[in-house]
Order: structure tokens, then C-alpha cells, then sequence
């Protein structure tokens, strides 16, 4: 029997952008870590710096604007150093399929030049996914300030954005962690977002995806939330799901999402019941009438035993009048919750499309929730205050409150820890 040629297949190319310092570090970390099926581009300002990336692309940009020495932390700097370099950049990118975009924001040359290589990627007709990180808390405000204008600024020109905040890692490293070792262990969840979607088209495995599935889950998505759990034992297929989706990486709960993706990765020794297990888990915390695809590979880089979940979450409904916020719970749904609503719940049947399995059909449009719609009038926002106005004391919150989700991260923080 004939077989088919390597060089007749048609494979997805994915290309993974590593923008400034940071994104080099990641792409560095990538290539280390030899994943697989993606090929690896890094940009920078600073041409000292771009010297020691293990990406088999280099674009050095803004050469007549830096002269090879860096955006010195100024986010236009890097934006004007990217649009110098805009035909190379082009070039480099074209014929992709999709494109992973991955940096840390706050920096100059990360900051400014990622919104310029994605409008450039989609542009081309990629599907854009933004990966990026905000800064820890010891790195000082105006880098966060930087940071979060950056992350507006990348979500208008990229289908997805997973953004990481630094600072929720504290939540998984012990005490000891050094600094060192706290930034590569931001690397290291960079690749994990990254390797959780390729590895679903490019490796061969138990339930591959399409390309074209993921395009559904992502495109046009908007925000989106990335959850990892691993775990052993008689239960570990439970238990990495319900890591996962409670995964301190998150800021919110994946309860809102309208689609999710979910990968999971074991051994040869990898069940089905187990592969349903994690499903339930995991479609038993979202919307009933969610898009969600899976996938089911084999990753020999796991443990003896060792099962990993990975979950990317999207289509959250957003408060124009909130600056985009998502309008959703802070907390999974319990376990009683979660049975009585499956009591509730018509239910549907799953249709298998291409390699990999898709859960219900898309939702109906629907115009998303206010936040306001949901308050009594008399308790309604007012228009914003001007800036010189002293800011109102914020009465307690509770942490059983079911409000919880509405107070703002920052003034969360303390409770998290």
C-alpha cells in the first residue's frame, strides 16, 4: 500500500514570537525544553541581548532608531522600533497559521513592539495569540502602570490573550525560591501555554484536534484564562482537573467561559474513564451551553504515573462600562452546586469533528450581562469622579461574600496570599 509523503502532507506551521528580554528568555527556555512542532522567532531592540537567543530567526528592529542599544524602557521606543522593522517582520512571519506572541509586559521593547508584530500577524490572516506576563510587585509600579496599558493596548490586535501575573506564582514556589528562579518559573508557564495548544495539532496522540477547532475556541476570543494541574495516584485525572481549573494562575473562575480548551497528557498507561473523569470535572464548572474541545496526548516528559491537565479558557462576557471586566464569579461552583445544576441541565449530545471531540454546538448570540443590569438602581455607579477627588474608603469585604468577584485584584491582594 502506498504510503503518503511528508512532503505532501499539510500541517498547521505554527510560529511561536518571543518580543524584548523577556520573550527571548521564554523562546530560550522553549528551545531548551525541545518543544516540538513550532518554529521559534526573537525580536529586540538590543542587539547584544538578541545575540544569546537560541531562536533560529532573529529580527534585530529599530536599528537606525536604538543603534542595537535596547528601547531603554520606553514602550514607544519599542513601538517606533518595530514599525521601522515592519517589512522584516512581515516577511518572517508570512505564511503562518497561527502565532504565538510571548513577552513580559512592563519592559520597552516587549511593551510596544508586541502590538505591532500582532496586528502585523493577523494581518497575514494568522490565527494571533498573545501570551504575556505582568510584572511581580518588587519590580515597582510605573512597570506595572507600563505594563497594563501594554496589555490594553496587545488585546485589540490579537484574537486570544492569556496573560500571566507574576505574582500569583508566589502562590506555587516555596519560600526559598530565589529570584533566579522565580523568572524562569515564568518561563516555565509561558511554555506550558504555549506547548498545551501546539502540542494538540502537532503531536500525535490518543485525540488529536484540529487546527480549524481551534480557530472556533479562539478566534475573535478576546481575554483568556489559562489553567495547569498535575497530579498522581488512583484519582489523578480528578485531581488534575480540579488543579486546573483552580489553578492559582487564574485570576477569576472559568465559570463564564462560552468556549474552553482543554488538553490532557499521560503516560501509555492513559485511560479513557480517566480522559471522562477530567471532562466532567471540568464541564460541570462552566456554562452548559460552552464550546469545548479536547484533546488526549501521550508526553513522555511527565513522571511515572504523572497526568497533566492543561485548561484555556475563552469568551468571557465583558462590562463595556467597566473597562472590559469580566463579569463573572470568583469561585467555581461546589460540588452540590455542581450536581444539582446537572439535574437542571437538558442534555446534549457531543459530536466528533475532524480528529477531535467538540462538546455541544455554539451558543445563540447574546448580548453579554451588565454588571449595572444586575444592580438595584439605587445602587448603581455613578459616572466616574474626577481624578483629584480623594479615593472612597472600600468597606471590608467578607470572603464568603458572593460579591467577592466584584472588588478589584488589587485590593484583593492581601487575601489571596
Amino acid at each position: 500500500m502506498e504510503q503518503i509523503r511528508s512532503d505532501i502532507e499539510s500541517f498547521a506551521r505554527i510560529r511561536v514570537v518571543g518580543v524584548g528580554g523577556s520573550g527571548k528568555n521564554a523562546v530560550n527556555h522553549m528551545v531548551s525544553s525541545k518543544v516540538k512542532g513550532v518554529e521559534f522567532i526573537a525580536i529586540n531592540s538590543d542587539a547584544q541581548d538578541l545575540h544569546h537567543s537560541l531562536a533560529k530567526k532573529k529580527i534585530h528592529i529599530g536599528k537606525n532608531l536604538t543603534r542595537g542599544l535596547g528601547a531603554g524602557g520606553n514602550p514607544d521606543m519599542g513601538r517606533r522600533a518595530a514599525e521601522e522593522t515592519r517589512e522584516e517582520i512581515s516577511n518572517a512571519i508570512k505564511g503562518s497559521d497561527m502565532i504565538f506572541i510571548t513577552g513580559g509586559m512592563g519592559g520597552g521593547t516587549g511593551t510596544g513592539s508586541a502590538p505591532v508584530v500582532a496586528r502585523i500577524a493577523r494581518e497575514s490572516g494568522a490565527l494571533t495569540v498573545g501570551v504575556v506576563t505582568k510584572p511581580f510587585l518588587f519590580e515597582g509600579q510605573e512597570r506595572m502602570r507600563l505594563a497594563l496599558a501594554g496589555i490594553e493596548e496587545l488585546k485589540q490586535e490579537v484574537d486570544a490573550l492569556i496573560t500571566i501575573p507574576n505574582d500569583r506564582l508566589l502562590a506555587i514556589v516555596d519560600k526559598e525560591t530565589t529570584v533566579q528562579s522565580a523568572f524562569e518559573q515564568c518561563d516555565n508557564i509561558l511554555m506550558q501555554a504555549v506547548e498545551g495548544i501546539s502540542d494538540l495539532i502537532t503531536m500525535p496522540g490518543i485525540i488529536n484536534v484540529d487546527f480549524a477547532d481551534i480557530r472556533s475556541v479562539m478566534e475573535n476570543a478576546g481575554s483568556a484564562l489559562m489553567g495547569v494541574g498535575i497530579a498522581s495516584g488512583e484519582k489523578r485525572a480528578e485531581e488534575a482537573a480540579q488543579s486546573a481549573i483552580n489553578s492559582p494562575l487564574l485570576e477569576v473562575s472559568i465559570t463564564g467561559a462560552k468556549g474552553v480548551l482543554f488538553a490532557i497528557a499521560g503516560g501509555d498507561d492513559l485511560g479513557m474513564l480517566e480522559i471522562q473523569d477530567a471532562a466532567r470535572v471540568i464541564t460541570e464548572s462552566i456554562d452548559p451551553q460552552a464550546r469545548v474541545i479536547f484533546g488526549a496526548i501521550r508526553d513522555e516528559k511527565l513522571k511515572k504515573n504523572e497526568l497533566k491537565v492543561t485548561v484555556i479558557a475563552t469568551g468571557f462576557p465583558e462590562d463595556p462600562e467597566n473597562g472590559g471586566s469580566y463579569n463573572i464569579s470568583r469561585r467555581a461552583p461546589t460540588t452540590s452546586e455542581s450536581n444539582e445544576r446537572e439535574k437542571e441541565t437538558v442534555s446534549t449530545t457531543s459530536e466528533q469533528t475532524g480528529r477531535g471531540r467538540i462538546f455541544n454546538s455554539l451558543p445563540k448570540k447574546t448580548e453579554p450581562t451588565k454588571v449595572s443590569d444586575q444592580i438595584p438602581k439605587s445602587n448603581a455607579p455613578s459616572a466616574p469622579e474626577p481624578l483629584k477627588r480623594e479615593p472612597k474608603p472600600v468597606d471590608p469585604v467578607d470572603d464568603d461574600d458572593d460579591d467577592w468577584g466584584a472588588v478589584p485584584a488589587f485590593l484583593r491582594r492581601s487575601k489571596l496570599k
